[in-house]
């Protein structure tokens, strides 16, 4: 990836078209708008600092990384940008604002689209899913299947890590056949066969045994209560998935740093989280951390498992633990940053998982 610099011209603008060659983890993205607009679309890591309040927090960046500021039509930036360059920083501006980026974004995807139906011949048809999160790649694959013939072949294109797991679960609960799945680096590609056949239910005396739970708590008494009933399931023999969203997942966190890269963000919600279990308060009377410690020696005492031995057999007996891929994003964590034996899934994944289930529980 390149830096600001090289794709600027003599006035710092950088053009809409280049946006997508920039190195986003490297670079502070400024973005002018206000709330509203900003939570609804940006820039990929951008933090919003609306312009009525840019004067109080211009000196809030680090000053040894480049800036690319972004209003909604460029008027904004170009102050912000001179204000910028007085105090120090290494800043630039995009070219037409984040509309111009959008409008170009929109012309590209309208090219794909007609790529894509070139080759749509000999019942083969193509899907570009790349740059979807959860659950755009299910959704679209959804769409694109009812609208082309009965066993015709679909071949999709991802890279969202959840897809993987996603596409085989909705092959197997929609009655379409999932005849190639592959990983190369950060693309998953799906070769699927259209079936108007429904699924053929499952008729074993262990069809809909199994349990589902969603952990989006992330306190210790709750995820502690979770996990003693996935051990109990397990030792009846049912097939258990654990599906771990929002401030749950700071339960399948690893105790010690990681090193990855981040945007300022990202960085600040890494700050902010507990980070593993034994950094887990309690939902109630926590009282600073004392209660979850608390329980922890109580638990001792009478011989209850810890949190992280209950974790320890649950995955030691088949249980299936799924980070959600749509919350990690959000959250800024990575992968690398989870516990072993833990996999990356959707909704459709969870959903899949709920079928096969006779009981689902929100904790």
């Amino acid at each position: 990836m390149s830096k600001l610099n090289e794709y600027a011209d003599n006035q710092r603008k950088i053009k809409p078209s280049d946006i997508d060659k920039l190195d986003f983890e490297n670079i502070i993205l400024l973005d002018l708008r206000e709330q509203d607009e900003y939570i609804v679309s940006t820039l990929p890591g951008a933090v919003n600092i609306p312009m009525s309040d840019i004067g109080a927090k211009i000196n809030n960046f680090p000053k040894d990384k480049q800036i690319l500021v972004f209003c909604r039509e460029g008027d904004w930036s170009e102050e912000v940008l001179e204000l910028l360059l007085d105090v120090g920083y290494d800043a630039y501006e995009l070219e037409g604002g984040f509309n111009a980026y959008r409008n170009q974004t929109k012309t590209s995807e309208r090219q794909e689209e007609k790529a894509e139906e070139s080759t749509e011949q000999n019942n083969n048809y193509f899907l570009d899913a790349r740059g979807l999160k959860c659950p755009g790649p299910i959704v679209k694959t959804g769409d694109k299947i009812r609208s082309i013939e009965n066993n015709a072949v679909l071949t999709v294109i991802a890279d969202e890590a959840a897809f993987y797991s996603d596409i085989r679960v909705w092959c197997d609960r929609t009655g379409n056949t999932l005849q190639d799945l592959s990983k190369k680096g950060q693309e998953i590609t799906a070769v699927i066969k259209k079936s108007n056949t429904p699924p053929a239910m499952n008729t074993s005396s262990d069809s809909g045994n199994d349990k589902t739970m969603v952990v989006f708590s992330g306190d210790l008494d709750k995820t502690i209560a979770a996990f003693i009933i996935a051990n109990g399931a397990l030792a009846m023999g049912r097939k258990v998935t654990i599906f771990f969203t929002f401030w749950g997942l700071n339960v399948l966190r690893k105790s010690e740093k990681v090193k990855t890269k981040k945007s300022l963000i990202e960085k600040m919600f890494g700050f902010m989280m507990p980070r593993g279990t034994k950094k887990l308060g309690l939902s109630r009377m926590n009282m600073g951390g004392a209660g979850a410690k608390m329980i922890r020696a109580v638990m001792k005492s009478k011989g209850v498992d810890s949190l992280e031995e209950l974790i320890e057999q649950a995955i030691k007996h088949g249980a299936r633990i799924v980070a959600c891929q749509m919350s990690m994003d959000i959250m800024g964590i990575k992968k690398e940053e989870l516990i072993d034996g833990v996999e990356l899934g959707g909704a459709a994944t969870f959903l899949g998982s709920g079928e096969n289930s006779d009981m689902s529980l929100f904790i």
